[in-house]
């Protein structure tokens, strides 16, 4: 699936579902864009609806999905995972509470990419103890870079 055929038409999907879709893209296909600005404005304004108590998700695309990855998790509050698979879809979630995906547009179908997101969105995330225990490390860490004590340091190895 070319990259310029993905985001439109998951917009549509999503839309279809009955999703409210924000599009912080480009206006239209470039493959030269440097995609980083556009990624990093949609994870600030999942970071805001979210403060403000609006259930929100997003979704980053590229080529392969790392370099946004990437930049979605330079924002303060995204937890943003790559996602390949439904079952990666699904543990983002679960697990991660992540807020954000990128998808490889160059790497999947639009029915393969539509069904990562559905899967993304309905999957809660478990609230298991060690899961939100090590979110909370996350979180610690991106406030003032605190982080659990090394066992090694203690000579405990």
């Amino acid at each position: 699936m070319p990259a310029s055929s993905s985001p439109p038409a998951c917009r549509h999907h999503l839309g279809d579902q009955g999703h409210e879709v924000i599009d912080h893209g480009p206006i239209e296909y470039d493959a030269l864009d440097d995609y980083p600005a556009f990624c990093i404005r949609a994870a600030q304004a999942v970071v805001r609806d979210q403060e403000a108590g609006i259930s929100t998700l997003g979704v980053v695309f590229g080529g392969s999905g790392n370099g946004e990855q990437i930049s979605a998790n330079k924002v303060t509050g995204i937890r943003a995972a790559l996602v390949w698979s439904i079952a990666t879809a699904e543990l983002a979630r679960e697990h991660n509470d992540a807020n954000v995906i990128a998808i490889g547009a160059r790497q999947h179908t639009f029915e393969e990419a539509a069904s990562f997101i559905d899967r993304f969105i309905a999957t809660p995330f478990s609230g298991e103890e060690r899961h939100a225990r090590r979110i909370a490390q996350l979180r610690a860490f991106e406030q003032d870079g605190a982080l659990q004590p090394d066992p090694r340091a203690a000579g405990s190895v």
